[in-house]
This record gives structure tokens, sequence and C-alpha cells, in this order.
């Protein structure tokens, strides 16, 4: 069932061609929304439509959620980070809830960091719950993935380095913006396994550029590896991993700074543009 859905501060809206729906709805939150979808897709002829543009679009995936996070899953950020990509193995790390923003949040650098960096990354968006070892099939996909979205793991890299912490090092506020749309994958080439361009600049500088083809494990096989560790709920994320081009491989490194303009663009999901801003003290 074709869905994009966006969100305003105060209410949802249904997505066709540039023009947004507005649905008045008493569910909050994206797992309410996900379990109440039928309804949600009935209300394509409620209100008046508006130029999407118009709108101050908020993350479409809201709190509680969970986002868990999968490391080093291109091929080209393997080689990247001195790794053989027929070696890599599924492995991940959480991220607090606390860290979602908007599609044009700023992100804000913590007063004790320096090395602030990007990570485009693919994040799948779960649409029903999945128990611990539940098996998952062809025919148990549709709905399974509710849809794809923009990502950027944000990450303090001297953090990361110097206290060996990943969940530490990415979970501060704004450290993982989303959106604008939550797009189903029937709406893209290749559905839940999808093939699709991705790309970071900073300012004007192209800093990522690859295409989901690139994965060494897809949406589908990070679903089924995760829930052997995890019970997964509908609106929870998993931020399938970032392409080679990161700031801290680059030679010389290149970290974010106060000013700088973020820009994550992913093919059929939208753009992204967060600006980086210095913690007020």
């Amino acid at each position: 069932m074709t869905t994009t859905l966006a969100r305003t501060a105060d209410r949802w809206w249904i997505v066709d061609g540039g023009r947004a729906i507005p649905r008045d709805l008493e569910a909050a939150t994206t797992r309410e929304i996900l379990e109440q979808r039928d309804s949600v897709v009935a209300a394509r002829r409620e209100g008046e439509a508006v130029d999407v543009g118009t709108l101050a679009l908020e993350s479409p995936i809201t709190t509680p959620c969970r986002v868990v996070a999968q490391m080093v899953n291109y091929r080209s950020h393997a080689q990247d980070s001195g790794f053989d990509p027929a070696r890599v193995l599924p492995t991940f790390f959480r991220k607090s809830s606390a860290s979602v923003c908007g599609p044009t949040s700023d992100i804000v650098r913590p007063a004790h960091v320096r090395l602030l960096d990007y990570e485009v990354e693919l994040g799948v968006v779960l649409g029903r719950s999945l128990e611990i070892g539940e098996m998952v099939t062809e025919r148990s996909l549709p709905g399974l993935i509710a849809g794809l979205v923009v990502a950027n793991d944000v990450s303090a890299r001297d953090v990361q380095l110097t206290k060996g912490q990943f969940y530490e090092s990415k979970s501060y506020p704004t450290f993982t913006p989303l959106g604008p749309y939550l797009v189903t994958p029937d709406e893209l080439p290749g559905g839940v396994r999808p093939a699709l361009d991705l790309s970071c600049l900073v300012n004007d500088e192209m800093v990522q550029s690859a295409n989901t083809g690139d994965l060494v494990f897809d949406p589908v096989a990070l679903v089924e590896y995760i829930s052997t560790i995890l019970t997964l709920r509908p609106g929870d994320v998993i931020a399938s991993g970032t392409p080679g081009g990161v700031g801290h491989a680059r030679k010389p490194p290149r970290y974010l700074a106060p000013g700088d303009v973020l820009t994550t663009d992913i093919s059929g999901l939208g753009i992204a543009r967060n600006r980086a801003v210095a913690e007020a003290v």
C-alpha cells in the first residue's frame, strides 16, 4: 500500500506528488500511526492539500523508538576502515532515542566535543512487532518494513576514540536527524532491498556519494539478524550503515564546524538540511 508520510508539530500528512494532505489523528507517535495505517491511508481525501514545501516538517519518527545502527555496512566504508568487505559481520550499537531530530533541526555540538562527524545512512523503519526468533519470510515482509527514511548518524569522534564508546559518542541530542519523509518500500526501486543513490554534502562539498546496492547486508538481512537479539516494535529504526567518505577517514580529516550545513540526500526519500551549531554555554 503506497504511502509517503510526513509530520509537522500539530499533525500528520500524506504526501502525493509534492502536495500534502492533512490528517488529524488522535494517534501521536509513529508507532501508533503504523498500527493504524489503514485508517491513515483512507484519509487521502480529507482536508485541503497544500504544497509540502511550505510545511515546517519534523522527524517522521517520534519517540519512543529504538535506534539500532549497523557498523561498516558499505564495501567502500569497509575499505576506508581497513576491513575486508568479505569478512564484515553484522555488528550493531544502540543510539538514544533522545538523539532523534528533524530534517531541518540544528545539530548541536556539545561544548567538550571538537571532532564532529557525519554519516549519511538509509534508515529502515519497522512496521509491526517482530519477536525474538520469529522467522522472517518473503510472505511476512509486506508491512514488516514499514518504510525507509533519510538518516544521518552524527558522531563525536573524540569521545568515540578516547572512550571506545559508540553509544555515548552518537547519542547526544540532535545526533540523529531523520526525515523529511517516511516512504513505503513499494514506492522505491528494489522495494525492501532498495537501489537508491545517497549522498552527503558539507556546505557545497560532496563528501559522500554511493548507492545502497553497495550494502553488505540489505535491510531484510539486518531485520532478520537484529530480531535474533531484540524484539522489534513499530517505529523502531535501523540505521543501515554509511558509505566511504566520512570526515574522520578523509586525508586530512574533515569535521563539522559551527555554521557548516549538512545536506543528506537519498533518492526517493527527500533531503535533510541541518546546520551545525555550538552548544550555548
